[in-house]
């Protein structure tokens, strides 16, 4: 039997050599540089950027056209996402490309419109061509640039600093940190702006309706429930063993059980026959309003699907039935319908 060189056994955990360790290095500190960065970002928005930062809340809230967005290169992919930010939470919104805008998109601006221009050196020649016309509609001009004393910065109604100490790339050339510091920046405006107009869940939901959010706040009872011949239902006066066969053709594992008019008066469930099946019954004679439960949780159909997913927890249910304004059976649920519906 042959035995283990232990010493010139291999260690388990890949060694890294030198590359490596510098590459990881260098992610760590491009982490840290932007970190600093955003920081130095809420610092001026506590101090000295503080009263434009309002301003530029209050003229965004009170627009009563939309929000333009407008950038070139870096900048311009930055405020794609600040524009789809602010019409996702309740700001109508979009990017205009600054290029495009020069050779007849311009005309989608209204003097009704708040624009907003991104250049970190504020000097971009794409978006200073198009100032004037602007400045002609009478359009309110906010700007996000890293010098205050630029072009853009001087014909601005409003100036947002996202100055950096330096960019993360070793260079310092490519847009990195600053980026990076827009991108908060349009955030944080956004997010101020969304608590400012009072947008709920609710609102969110709304522009967000192919979501999981969506689907949970849209959805409503009367669209996921079994209705018509799909409902178990009986009357008072049945037997057990053809209320047995509702159930098992019906496939809900229950059965409601109704009056005349319709109106609920019971349920049935496979559990609570499981409980029965202990009792020194006559099974074969047995009536179903004798051993039904009554006044059995139900929901109204106009409500929400989440709220029938709350009741059912609370109640350790798996079905819950659907009753109109008189208590009338208008409908089904099972636990399965909901997680088909993507509601749970």
């Amino acid at each position: 039997m042959s035995t283990l060189n232990t010493s010139s056994e291999k260690s388990l955990a890949p060694s890294r050599d030198a590359k490596a360790e510098h590459a990881l290095q260098l992610a760590c500190e491009t982490l840290q540089i932007e970190a600093d960065a955003i920081s130095s970002l809420k610092q001026r928005l506590s101090g000295d950027d503080s009263s434009a930062f309002i301003d530029a809340i209050h003229l965004v809230l009170h627009c009563k056209g939309r929000l333009v967005i407008s950038g070139i290169g870096k900048s311009g992919h930055i405020a794609r996402k600040i524009a789809a930010t602010f019409a996702s939470t309740g700001t109508p919104s979009f990017f205009l490309h600054p290029a495009e805008a020069a050779h007849g998109d311009l005309g989608m601006v209204t003097s009704q419109d708040v624009f907003i221009a991104i250049s970190y050196s504020g000097e971009a020649g794409e978006l200073i061509a198009i100032l004037p016309i602007l400045k002609r509609l009478g359009v309110k001009l906010i700007a996000f640039t890293g010098n205050p004393h630029s072009t853009l910065a001087k014909l601005a109604d409003l100036h947002l600093s996202v100055h950096v100490d330096k960019e993360a790339c070793p260079l310092n050339l490519a847009p990195t940190a600053s980026t990076t510091v827009t991108l908060a920046l349009g955030d944080a405006l956004a997010v101020a702006v969304l608590d400012a107009r009072g947008f709920k869940e609710e609102d969110f939901a709304r522009s967000h309706p192919g979501g999981a959010l969506g689907r949970r706040l849209l959805t409503h009872v009367k669209d996921v429930m079994r209705t018509g011949n799909a409902i178990p239902q009986v009357k008072p006066d049945t037997k057990l063993s053809s209320a047995l066969m509702e159930i098992t053709q019906k496939g809900m594992a229950m059965t409601a059980i109704v009056d005349q008019d319709q109106r609920i008066v019971g349920v049935f469930t496979d559990g609570d026959l499981r409980r029965l099946m202990d009792k020194p019954l006559n099974f074969s004679e047995l009536m179903i309003a004798d051993i039904m439960r009554k006044n059995p949780h139900r929901i109204g159909p106009e409500q929400l699907a989440v709220e029938a997913v709350e009741i059912m927890e609370q109640h350790r249910i798996n079905q819950l039935l659907v009753a109109d304004a008189d208590g009338k059976l208008v409908g089904a649920l099972h636990i399965h319908d909901l997680t088909r519906a993507k509601v749970i």
